[in-house]
């Protein structure tokens, strides 16, 4: 398992004093839309250039028709990333096109379908999906597998089923992880470091409860000896 940090930061400076601080550190950091939006490129550049063995998660989340997300893959692959994210409710045809167009580089991005958002409770998703959480998540693994990705984002609940219904190498990021009993925010479906060991996730996503503690170091060495018990 392996810890995925968000940058998520108010300014460009504070993402970077951040990534500093954990420069030493054996973690993925990821950029989301907010920091990716506002500093591009750039901020992608600097992160390396502080260390160039971090290994970036680009979370943007693709959603759009089959070409439009498929052109966009590749524009991301050319940022020399390592992870990126596409919606799952895109459907088959789209997500198999962006396996086409990535699978061609040399040393390809992974890339992962989002399922649900943790930020869902039942009532909520249901009233959008006319489904259950449970039973469309693994509907939209199964999809995402069968189209050649490399994983799905989904909260750590459903982490061992999708394992379990499709293959055990399957990737699986959960966000949502709130270690040592830390504030939920606008998350429903969390869960702590244990939980998600137990549950086979691959990657756990922490953001919050690092960059808003008074010693963010700290936290991270906690978090990653929690993860090595």
């Amino acid at each position: 398992m392996k810890l995925c940090v968000a940058l998520d930061l108010e300014d460009k400076d504070k993402n970077l004093v951040l990534a500093n601080e954990l420069k030493d550190k054996d973690i993925w950091l990821k950029v989301g839309l907010r920091s990716f939006i506002r500093d591009g490129e750039d901020l992608l550049k600097a992160i390396k250039d502080i260390n160039p063995n971090f290994k970036i998660f680009l979370d943007l989340k693709l959603y759009d028709i089959p070409n439009t997300m498929a052109d966009a893959a590749e524009s991301i692959a050319n940022l020399g990333i390592d992870m990126f994210n596409i919606h799952a409710s895109s459907g088959k045809r789209a997500m198999m096109e962006v396996m086409k167009r990535v699978s061609a580089y040399k040393n390809p991005p992974v890339v992962l379908a989002v399922t649900a958002l943790t930020s869902f409770d039942e009532d909520e998703f249901r009233y959008i999906y006319n489904e259950s959480i449970e039973k469309k998540v693994i509907k939209f693994a199964k999809d995402s597998y069968e189209s050649g990705l490399n994983g799905v984002v989904c909260s750590v609940w459903e982490s061992l089923h999708i394992k379990n219904r499709t293959d055990k190498n399957f990737i699986t990021l959960t966000p949502g992880i709130r270690p040592f009993d830390s504030n939920s925010d606008d998350q429903k479906r969390v869960a702590d470091i244990g939980k998600a060991k137990e549950l086979k996730s691959d990657f756990i996503v922490v953001g919050r409860p690092i960059y808003k503690a008074d010693n963010p170091l700290g936290v991270v060495d906690k978090i990653l000896n929690e993860m090595e018990k």
